[in-house]
């Protein structure tokens, strides 16, 4: 079984770029849109008189539907084709934001529970939109006929780039048009991102893989699709430690940038430096990512990964002190340009290792335990802030940050990274049925696995 795209067509026609730069393309945009409503969200409560709570209350709301269907999102991925999902995706999410404006004036105003109500659902189909286009990602390489490797940089520097410059332009729109006509912004991407994924032919993102499919009940075809998922990550230890290192450091780090930051600058009356702030960790993402395509085979992959996670968190540990504005911004580009190499080299570990008709519902697994983290983050950073002071949530969370990427130290398997074998679609050897032992051990501990 291979679990990278085995495709002999692809290998006789010439290389063709435009799936891969549809997928990309939706991924800025959707991303883009998602970093925008990240900010302006938690900003409208906060302008409103909700208080540090109110802006965590709004971020739970957005996070706790990942939740919810992160691991279905990822079955349902694998039934229903990647394509399909991304786009039903995008659109109810365009829907749900455009909603708060139009019932903004139809109403004269619109109460945190509304607000709360209408992120959630936007959030809703989040996790599936994300993970079809994850799972597009070897298929669209292949058909490019560019390394794994170089497209994870790539593909990382552009969600890095939305990740970041989705909540600065969040900040500026707010400076310019104010809060709620801001969302108008965030609905076109949305649109925008749906119509290049349904006007492009991705390989891989039509028709559900056979393989995929289970017999029995809707119910039983979803525990058992979400059980064949687990055991993928429970006898295969380099994709649960390249899982375990995205879950810990986003988790930890996301109620910083999604009520942390927002709170320090709302109080000083400055959404601009907060746009400003996270494009500069923007700008530093993207660089890692690019240097981690363009050069990652200069080094041990393990090496970057574990230097990269434990760097980053460090670079955060200023923070704590509330430092004069130029510190944050050099702060924030080192450890923007420290966390670049992380997910190309966690994805690679997921591509290489996860057959392909498994890959929607792994990735939505470990996506979810990435969003189970967030809603109780994201409270439990606004009553910090509400109780005890705005210093004392970051010293918190940085610190937080830094055991998470500190755990990336003891964890052996993942210098199996080394091994990993890199190409344009070569198949490799994929895990072997459940309870048959390692998958591609490497050769520093064949007895360890």
């Amino acid at each position: 079984m291979s679990t990278v795209p085995d495709d002999r067509a692809v290998a006789d026609h010439p290389p063709r770029r435009l799936p891969l730069l549809a997928v990309e393309a939706a991924t800025l945009l959707s991303g883009t849109a998602n970093g925008v409503t990240a900010v302006v969200l938690p900003w409208l409560v906060l302008e409103r008189g909700g208080g540090a709570a109110g802006a965590g209350l709004v971020a739970a709301g957005t996070a706790l539907p990942l939740v919810l269907t992160a691991v279905l999102a990822g079955v349902v991925v694998d039934r229903v084709g990647r394509r399909r999902v991304s786009v039903v995706s995008d659109v109810v999410s365009a829907a749900a934001v455009a909603a708060i404006p139009l019932l903004e004036l139809a109403t004269g105003g619109l109460g945190l529970g509304t607000v709360v109500a209408l992120a959630a659902l936007g959030a809703l189909l989040d996790p599936a939109g994300v993970t079809a286009r994850e799972a597009m990602l070897p298929e669209a390489a292949a058909a490019a006929r560019l390394p794994l490797s170089r497209v994870n940089g790539v593909h990382e520097a552009v969600w890095g780039s939305a990740f970041f410059i989705g909540p600065a332009i969040g900040g500026v729109l707010i400076g310019l048009v104010g809060t709620v006509p801001a969302l108008w912004a965030t609905t076109v991407a949305f649109v925008l991102s749906a119509v290049v994924v349904a006007l492009v032919r991705v390989p891989g993102g039509g028709r559900p893989d056979p393989r995929a499919e289970s017999s029995g009940s809707a119910v039983r075809r979803v525990l058992t699709d979400t059980a064949e998922g687990i055991a993928v990550l429970r006898r295969d230890r380099l994709v649960l430690c390249a899982a375990a290192v995205a879950v810990l450091v986003s988790a930890t780090y996301l109620p910083i940038s999604a009520v942390l930051l927002p709170v320090l600058f709302e109080q000083q009356g400055a959404p601009g430096r907060l746009g400003l702030l996270l494009l500069v960790m923007s700008g530093g993402w993207v660089l890692g990512s690019l240097l981690q395509g363009a050069l990652g085979h200069l080094l041990p992959r393990s090496v970057v990964l574990r230097v990269a996670t434990v760097g980053a968190s460090l670079a955060l540990v200023p923070f704590v002190a509330l430092p004069p504005y130029p510190v944050l911004l050099g702060c924030g580009a080192l450890a923007g340009l420290l966390f670049g190499p992380i997910n190309p080299l966690v994805n690679l570990a997921f591509q290489r290792r996860v057959p392909p008709h498994l890959r929607g519902r792994v990735l939505g697994i470990v996506a979810s335990g990435a969003y189970a983290a967030g809603p109780v983050g994201h409270v439990a950073a606004g009553v910090l802030v509400d109780s005890t002071g705005l210093r004392t949530a970051f010293a918190v969370f940085v610190g937080a940050v830094v055991l998470a990427a500190l755990s990336a130290l003891a964890m052996r398997p993942l210098r199996e990274l080394d091994d990993l074998p890199d190409g344009d679609g070569t198949p490799v050897p994929g895990p072997p049925p459940a309870g048959t032992g390692p998958v591609l051990p490497g050769p520093r501990e064949p007895a360890a696995r």
